[in-house]
């Protein structure tokens, strides 16, 4: 069993998004991904992105870290 957190928070200031997503980088050092390597894999991750939905607009990603075995990953 494991413990998962989930989110989905938008922010009008850039700052506070990134002030987030570094407490999250932080942290994920310490989680883990579900089922590494297997076909039903999970990939712990956080995603920094600008949202233009309300514009009509998709999403455009500033940065990216994941989670998997023994190693974090900054994409």
């Amino acid at each position: 069993m494991i413990y998962r957190v989930r989110m989905d928070l938008s922010f009008k200031d850039e700052a506070t998004a990134r002030t987030l997503m570094n407490y999250a980088k932080s942290l994920s050092e310490e989680a883990t991904s579900v089922n590494e390597g297997e076909d039903n894999e999970e990939i712990a991750f956080c995603d920094l992105e600008i949202c233009r939905h309300d514009e009509g607009l998709p999403c455009t990603r500033l940065e990216r870290v994941e989670v998997r075995k023994l190693e974090v990953r900054k994409l």
